[in-house]
């Protein structure tokens, strides 16, 4: 496949004719876009690599042809397929052919996305994106927020708005510092987000389905009046499970503790009629993250980050020095709400595959994933050698196959992906190793997935 680019240009005073650069760059992106893949775990050491590639970065340059040539016969291969149907280890990348053929277009308009002057167009269309999502949660015309590389970011940002908003709220620190609950199931970025915020972290016991809830909630914010918010997650990275988001809303604004619910794989469920009902009271939330680049078939890397009140977060987020005096304060400023000024347009990509596929499509895929999980679920169910460790909520299955130690785990899941055939990798349930299936992408076949499954036996 060969990409026609018409360049006219005059050569640049210092880089040259780079017209043949810009050729062969949209070729390869035009072949990997359309081409197989496959799940092979490819790392290999940075020795290996450097004798593989030879010295690249040098004082007249290896050439464009060369340097292509090291990427696509050494670095590439050497990185793992997030996009590939089989796999389903940690929670892999789907982008729609739209969405990563435009994330071309996005690098190539070279836009700064950071305030509405600079950025105007794009960020208008990547808030229609965010429109989508908060329409999902239903909240007010009014929410919004922006686009930010991913989870940890997102987070980090809504939970600095919280501990900023308590303490205008509550008058200012308390002696004693701040605090913040959240499950052990919370991800690992909320403990990264309080040690750069500074609070203390409260650990809230789940019930026996693993779920945050609100009576468990209670009885942690009656002994710890210095929470300023809580976290609850819409669908666990290692398990899948939904939190019981309208009792811990209830419980959470009547002790006037923000909510913010971490939805960065499980949110995209907000799409699918056949899950929704585990989101209610989501719309009871304060603030939310999804990352698209995870279910919701974007690439790498978007966080969407919205607040139901967004002008708490400007008052935290805006940025004043005299070299931003110009900046128009009643438009919308991404950088007003998170932490952060610059930024590409990262929802641009997302915006695009939207607008091109229908928001029916989007359903549709999220759906086929999940039907996909239950069917390999049900079919572990009624195998003589497997269980499912727990019930799926969402799109990850946790079984194990009795007898195994950790060992023959790993062997197993090395061998697998070391021949391509499909990457599913062990993790920890409850003391245990037990394996772990994720399913993100609608390409995904079950049957082969239930065929694999039976060389375990």
């Amino acid at each position: 496949m060969t990409v026609s680019v018409d360049i006219h240009a005059e050569p640049h005073p210092v880089w040259g004719d780079e017209s043949h650069v810009v050729q062969l760059a949209a070729d390869w992106s035009a072949q990997r876009v359309v081409r197989h893949t496959d799940p092979l775990s490819t790392a290999r050491s940075a020795s290996e690599l450097a004798a593989a590639a030879g010295p690249t970065v040098t004082a007249s340059g290896i050439g464009a042809d060369a340097a292509l040539r090291v990427f696509t016969d050494v670095l590439e291969p050497a990185t793992r397929s997030q996009d590939d149907p089989y796999n389903l280890a940690y929670i892999a990348a789907a982008p729609t052919r739209a969405a990563v053929a435009f994330d071309l277009v996005t690098s190539a308009a070279n836009i700064f996305g950071g305030i509405w002057e600079a950025g105007a167009g794009a960020i208008f269309a990547e808030n229609e994106a965010l429109a989508w999502i908060t329409g999902m949660l239903g909240w007010p015309d009014t929410s919004g927020g922006c686009f930010v590389s991913g989870g940890t970011s997102g987070n980090l940002s809504a939970l600095m708005t919280a501990r900023e908003t308590a303490k205008s709220r509550r008058g200012g620190r308390p002696a004693g510092g701040w605090q913040l609950a959240c499950t052990a199931n919370a991800h690992s970025s909320i403990h990264s987000a309080a040690k750069a915020l500074d609070v203390d972290v409260v650990d809230v016991p789940v019930d026996e389905r693993g779920h945050l809830t609100g009576p468990g909630l209670r009885k942690v914010l009656e002994s710890h009046p210095d929470i300023f918010a809580v976290v609850a997650s819409a669908g666990t990275t290692n398990e899948g499970l939904v939190d019981d988001l309208a009792d811990v809303a209830s419980v959470a604004h009547e002790f006037g503790v923000w909510m913010h619910v971490d939805g960065a794989y499980g949110g995209a469920g907000l799409a699918a009629p056949s899950v929704r009902h585990l989101f209610d009271g989501i719309e009871q939330a304060d603030s939310f993250i999804v990352d698209p680049h995870k279910w919701l078939f974007a690439p790498y890397d978007c966080c969407a980050l919205v607040y139901r009140e967004p002008e708490l977060a400007r008052a935290v987020h805006a940025q004043h020095a005299s070299y931003l005096d110009h900046v128009d304060r009643e438009s919308w400023n991404p950088s007003d709400f998170a932490l952060h000024l610059t930024r590409r347009v990262r929802g641009l990509p997302l915006w695009f595959s939207l607008a091109t596929h229908g928001t029916d499509k989007y359903r549709d895929a999220v759906e086929l994933s999940l039907s996909a999980s239950r069917a390999v679920a049900d079919a572990i169910r009624a195998s003589d050698h497997l269980r499912l460790v727990r019930e799926p909520e969402l799109s990850v299955l946790l079984f194990e196959r009795a007898g195994w130690t950790p060992e023959r785990y790993s062997e197993w899941s090395h061998e697998l992906a070391a021949n391509g055939v499909i990457l599913c990798v062990p993790t920890t349930w409850r003391g245990k190793t037990v394996l772990r299936l994720a399913f993100v992408n609608p390409a995904t076949d079950p049957g082969h997935v239930i065929e694999v499954l039976e060389t375990l036996r």
